[in-house]
């Protein structure tokens, strides 16, 4: 199943609406609080990210999230109830751009969210493991 990535508004009284912007590829969601506004007060941008994600499609929503931050100023948070697959490449883009853009990432099913988890566990451990030897020419 191809990637499709919506952008949807999500005001505080009123249920969400599709904006239209669909995309054969991933799209960023900010999070939020209960009241539909972030920690800094503004209600951010957020994208549903509908299907499979793989590496090319995760770096496309990562530039698509840093254009929009950087444009709007605000938050963006990443939908991904409807992600149905995403492997342990995109899973890495996904946890930097919760590290480095302070991206939310919501509606993640357990695979995924598993998937995200050992990522980022992972790159913590990287940390801490001995670089490997490399011949001197």
């Amino acid at each position: 199943m191809p990637t499709r990535i919506t952008q949807i508004e999500k005001p505080t009284s009123e249920p969400p609406a599709a904006k239209g912007i669909e995309e054969n590829r991933d799209q960023p969601d900010c999070s939020r609080s209960e009241s539909g506004t972030t920690d800094r007060g503004t209600v951010p941008t957020v994208f549903k990210v509908e299907g499979t994600l793989y590496l090319r499609d995760a770096e496309l929503l990562e530039k698509i999230c840093r254009d929009v931050c950087s444009q709007t100023q605000r938050p963006v948070t990443l939908e991904l109830a409807e992600l149905s697959y995403l492997d342990s490449d995109s899973a890495a883009v996904l946890c930097r751009l919760k590290r480095e853009q302070n991206v939310s990432l919501e509606g993640l099913h357990l695979f995924i969210e598993k998937v995200v988890e050992l990522t980022e566990e992972s790159e913590k451990a990287a940390k801490y493991m001995p670089k490997p030897n490399r011949p001197v020419k």
